[in-house]
């Protein structure tokens, strides 16, 4: 039994007061709410660009900042982390670097954007072989070069056996990447133990949209061409504005794009956030209100922040929207999502709802 940790309490009651919610807030794997502290960020950026009254070196700290704490979070070196907006040109890059004739596994019914980007491969005679993703790690052998997959998946919650697919991956020398979207933010994950991972930060990470991560193992590096490199990727950046020879970064900035400053400037304040709460305090929170949920509503218990739910009245959704619970319909079945600011008041809202008769 987990031992309870008051001062996490604390800093979990503090940090909901940041967030201002007018609805009953239960959809973050869509996206997520921003702190006050993020959003006031944001907004005197957008200030300041509206009347110009600076240059875009203070936003740019912004990225620098972000990127360090997302490596601390994701359990990885500063330097393995780039940043860009999205993980489907992330997974792009790596798709593109492999040979010709290769071979990828991947779970069926995953995200596309980590299964259309080795799809679009398939010219150049790469084979994807797609498996339920309960039998993905018995699935991994040497015919594969590279086994891509969610850490969590977005229909329906469910987490991959991390552990496994690592060890498996290692056994057979199976290059990875694992998109951890749904998972950091709320869920621990040492993002070192994979060859490549992908993060979009619109999510659990409560940053605007158009902000991601991709860590890369220093070893990996050069097997990846930076096709989108641009100034923003070059080893000094003032010094890369102009002209040849190729001068890129020595460490994963090589792979970084020019970003989009003001969602920056946002990202930064919100995973600043998460860690001063901590992930495990806020991993214990939401799989506390998942758990009311699936109590509440006699589903079995599991152990992720996402609850999917089937068989309920054809008009389900519709009561909850009309009574102000904010919630997903995903592959036929209705999703909810519980993160930081959920609380128990959420919970059994959306409980008296759906226990509606």
């Amino acid at each position: 039994m987990a031992v309870a940790d008051p001062a996490a309490d604390v800093r979990l009651a503090a940090a909901q007061r940041l967030f201002s919610p007018e609805t009953t807030y239960l959809n973050t794997a869509s996206y997520g709410l921003p702190p006050r502290t993020a959003f006031e960020a944001l907004a005197a950026a957008a200030d300041e660009w509206r009347h110009g009254r600076t240059g875009f070196g203070g936003w740019d700290r912004s990225v620098g900042a972000a990127r360090a704490a997302f490596a601390r979070l994701a359990g990885v070196e500063e330097g393995d982390v780039a940043t860009g907006t999205a993980v489907s040109l992330f997974a792009g890059l790596v798709a593109a670097a492999l040979p010709p004739g290769a071979g990828v596994l991947c779970a069926e019914e995953d995200f596309t954007s980590v299964l259309f980007p080795f799809l679009a491969q398939e010219r150049r005679g790469v084979t994807v072989e797609t498996v339920p993703l309960d039998r993905l790690v018995g699935a991994i052998d040497a015919r594969h070069d590279l086994v891509a997959v969610s850490a969590v998946q977005s229909a329906d919650g469910r987490i991959a056996d991390l552990d496994a697919l690592a060890a498996a991956a290692a056994h057979h020398d199976v290059r990875t990447f694992v998109d951890v979207t749904q998972a950091v933010g709320w869920l621990p994950v040492d993002c070192s133990r994979f060859d490549y991972t992908g993060c979009a930060a619109y999510k659990w990470l409560l940053s605007p949209r158009g902000t991601a991560f991709f860590t890369v193992r220093a070893e990996r590096r050069e097997e990846i061409v930076p096709h989108a490199a641009g100034w923003y990727a070059g080893e000094i950046v003032p010094e890369s504005y102009y002209g040849a020879p190729l001068r890129l970064a020595q460490d994963a900035r090589r792979f970084d794009l020019s970003p989009a400053w003001l969602n920056w400037v946002g990202a930064a304040p919100a995973l600043a956030l998460l860690e001063e709460v901590g992930i495990d305090a806020i991993h214990a929170h939401d799989l506390r209100m998942a758990a009311r949920l699936r109590e509440g509503l006699g589903l079995e218990p599991a152990d992720s922040a996402i609850v999917s739910i089937r068989g309920l009245e054809p008009d389900a959704a519709e009561r909850l929207q009309e009574a102000g619970v904010m919630a997903a319909g995903r592959g036929g079945a209705l999703r909810l999502s519980f993160h930081l600011y959920t609380t128990e008041a959420d919970v059994d809202r959306a409980l008296e709802v759906l226990n509606r008769r």
